[in-house]
């Protein structure tokens, strides 16, 4: 079975002075957009690399989770800040996930192994298999 998630952005004016909204689907929200969010930062205007990060993130989480069930392990929480790099004329650079871990049981070593391959076995990471991924992971 597929699953097709949908979200559908509206846009007025000229990229600089314009804006917009990105309406998911799910009915979660209308989130506003505009380039100078998405170049200089702002805190109440969302950019498309904050949604990838979102997506990221939350991907990630589960990919983990998933890993250490695998190896025998159930995590007593996992909590993920992904954080992605948009360069104006560039693009899209990077996305870095750190990672802080509660897991019964779990050596340094196993942990880090698990947390590479999560990484590289995330649908998102694969996604994003353009831009360089890194990762920071520690237990709690």
């Amino acid at each position: 079975m597929s699953v097709t998630s949908e979200a559908t952005a509206t846009w007025s004016g000229s990229l600089k002075d314009g804006s917009g909204s990105v309406d998911p689907a799910s009915g979660i929200g209308t989130f506003p957009v505009d380039w100078r969010a998405r170049s200089e930062g702002a805190e109440s205007t969302t950019t498309p690399e904050e949604l990838i990060a979102a997506a990221h993130s939350s991907c990630f989480n589960m990919a983990l989770s998933n890993e250490l069930g695998q190896a025998g392990f159930t995590p007593d929480n996992v909590r993920t800040t992904a954080s992605v790099t948009f360069v104006p004329g560039t693009g899209v650079t990077g996305s870095h996930l750190n990672v802080s871990a509660s897991v019964p049981g779990i050596s340094e070593d196993e942990f880090q192994k698990i947390a590479e391959g999560a990484k590289s076995g995330c649908p998102i990471s694969q996604a994003l298999a353009g831009i360089d991924i890194t990762i920071e992971a520690s237990l709690a």
